[in-house]
């Protein structure tokens, strides 16, 4: 079955295994995905995860949800570009997220990184996510 928004999925994937208090979510396996949640877990949203062989040529992806005291971690995780509606932007219009207490996730020519990472490379790219 082929997926329209895989990025989306993994989105809400989280948001929904975080607000059920689970500690482990699963998630086909993809590039992207894995690309995105190192981001994730370089900026402590997330424990971490890895990467498991269901069968021959099928993958799905294990991430540990992390918890303070009980509470997720991850506030609010939405989409900014969307398959019918991409959005891209310079780094000097690349706006903060809650005052710099969320991130943005980009895709960039350099690799899928965080917008203070992107800051410090000079490079701007496709807003694929906020985090707070």
């Amino acid at each position: 079955m082929s997926m329209s928004d895989p990025v989306g999925d993994l989105l809400t994937r989280i948001r929904n295994g975080q607000r059920a208090g689970k500690p482990t979510i699963t998630t086909p396996a993809s590039g992207l995905r894995e690309n995105l949640l190192s981001v994730l877990e370089r900026e402590g949203y997330i424990r971490g995860f890895e990467r498991v062989q269901v069968r021959e040529g099928i993958a799905e992806i294990r991430v540990d949800l992390k918890y303070n005291e009980g509470t997720p971690v991850i506030n609010e995780i939405q989409r900014v570009s969307k398959p019918g509606r991409r959005v891209y932007a310079k780094i000097k219009d690349l706006q903060k997220v809650y005052n710099g207490l969320g991130i943005s996730i980009l895709s960039t020519p350099r690799g899928v990184m965080s917008d203070q990472e992107a800051r410090q490379a000079n490079v701007g790219g496709e807003v694929l996510c906020q985090v707070f």
